[in-house]
């Protein structure tokens, strides 16, 4: 008969054997905390022994590795082992940034840098399931491309490759199967941001910011944003002062980068890249008209960053080495033609034309008139000056840099008043030439057979994407 209930000195040790207890007799509430050790558990303890769990406190010390079914872990695709110690990148593993074509391996993030050329990223070779590659535009894109080379796999379904255009964009590729191939997961472009600056007069004129500076100053570039940071250019100096012969238009240099209907055939195709920094702005002053004895006064340099255009040429007459200039001014019959030479330093596209001379020898008391920017100074015997360029940098269409106007003596046949090239050039006169109409035009001043006229101030004007 089974025992049912013993006392505490009832059995001697080592006497009572498992065949002596009935089954479910001994409870865990019949059992003192801490009284059975581990020495007097035969075979150890099977699952089906334990209600319930083993709770922590219960366990002495740790579980051993070699205890565990699993020896590892996979993350991403690579087996860590248990125990192991190093990094887990749960999503990209970022590398350092790529300045030339390199390959790309699945599971890493690439930031590539294309401000020296374009770069090609090359997609890795025979691709699983599931295999995915980052790339971020360090900023250049939009300049030079990020070609991704599909690798011998489809893209987005085509045998083609992608080209990545738009600046900072952010972007994941992953690999589903041969028909699809590699396709964008996720894409991310940051918000588009244009140049911020200030100095001059500002204007507006459609996607354009207009500035410009009548008198010197600084062009103040806060930040260049992550779109265009290409600026246009019109750059016009002081037009030359009148002697006899009219004063040189100043000397006329503009760019077309951005591509704006309306600018003259001297525009250079090329803008300015600008930086975020100060620029000093120089808008010369127009050459003094002088006593037609002295000849007139050059005009003065205006200066953007790495573009200087030269004051005009003063009028005539000889010997005047003031005549050269952006635009030459105009001379009296005898002066050799290197005198009233335009585009002085040459400059290509050439920033002016030169001045005229008499070319009526029935009419020995004309002077020439001075250049202008895509005219040269005439020399028809009418002494009128050379015609200016039309550009609407500014939002709308307006003409500077015109020659003065040459003056003569009243021993030629009547002329009236000799005009101004247009674009703000001076009428020349029997007795005082006409001062460059306008201000900030870069027209020459008229010449006189008493005293000639000045000339204008020039002008500085900038424009650049806003929006």
């Amino acid at each position: 008969m089974p025992i049912s209930k013993v006392g505490s000195k009832g059995i001697k040790d080592a006497e009572l054997s498992a065949a002596d207890i009935a089954p479910g007799t001994i409870t865990s509430a019949k059992i003192a905390a801490g009284t059975i050790a581990a020495d007097r558990l035969a075979g150890g303890i099977t699952n089906t022994q334990l209600a319930g769990s083993i709770a922590t406190s219960k366990l002495a010390g740790s579980i051993t590795n070699a205890k565990l079914s699993n020896s590892s872990i996979t993350v991403n695709g690579t087996a860590i082992a248990l125990g192991a110690s190093g990094d887990i990148v749960a999503g990209l593993d970022w590398q350092a940034v790529k300045t030339a074509n390199f390959t790309a391996v699945s599971g890493e993030g690439y930031f590539v840098n294309t401000a020296g050329g374009a770069i090609t990223v090359t997609l890795p070779a025979s691709p699983s399931r599931g295999d995915f590659v980052g790339v971020v535009d360090y900023g250049s894109a939009g300049t030079n491309n990020i070609t991704i080379a599909r690798n011998g796999s489809n893209f987005n379904g085509a045998a083609a490759d992608r080209v990545t255009t738009q600046t900072r964009a952010a972007e994941v590729y992953v690999y589903s199967d041969a028909t699809l191939g590699w396709t964008v997961q996720s894409t991310s472009i940051e918000p588009a941001a244009f140049v911020e600056a200030t100095g001059g007069t500002t204007a507006n004129s459609g996607d354009y910011k207009i500035h410009t500076f009548n008198s010197s100053g600084n062009f103040v570039v806060a930040s260049i944003g992550n779109q265009s940071a290409i600026v246009d250019y019109l750059v016009v100096a002081g037009g030359g002062g009148g002697g006899e012969g009219g004063g040189g238009a100043g000397g006329y240099r503009e760019s077309n980068g951005l591509t704006v209907a309306g600018n003259s055939p001297l525009a250079n195709p090329t803008g300015i890249t600008i930086q975020a920094q100060t620029y000093p702005i120089t808008v010369g002053a127009g050459g003094g008209g002088q006593a037609h004895a002295s000849g007139g006064l050059k005009g003065a340099n205006s200066i953007f960053s790495t573009i200087t255009s030269t004051g005009g040429g003063g009028g005539g007459p000889a010997p005047n080495p003031r005549v050269l200039g952006g635009s030459g001014g105009g001379r009296e019959p005898g002066v050799p033609v290197s005198c009233q030479s335009g585009n002085h330093p040459p400059v290509s596209p050439p920033q002016g034309q030169p001045g005229g001379v008499q070319g009526n020898n029935s009419n020995p008391g004309r002077h020439g008139g001075g250049g202008g920017a895509l005219e040269a100074g005439c020399t028809d015997g009418s002494s009128h000056g050379g015609d200016g360029a039309a550009s609407s940098i500014s939002g709308s269409a307006v003409t500077r840099a015109g020659g003065g106007g040459g003056g003569y003596s009243t021993g030629g046949a009547p002329l009236g008043t000799a005009p101004g090239g247009d674009g703000g050039g001076g009428n020349g006169s029997t007795t005082n030439g006409t001062a460059a109409p306008g201000s900030n035009l870069g027209g020459g001043g008229g010449g006189g057979w008493n005293n000639g006229a000045n000339g204008s101030s020039g002008v500085v004007i900038l424009r650049y994407k806003r929006q």
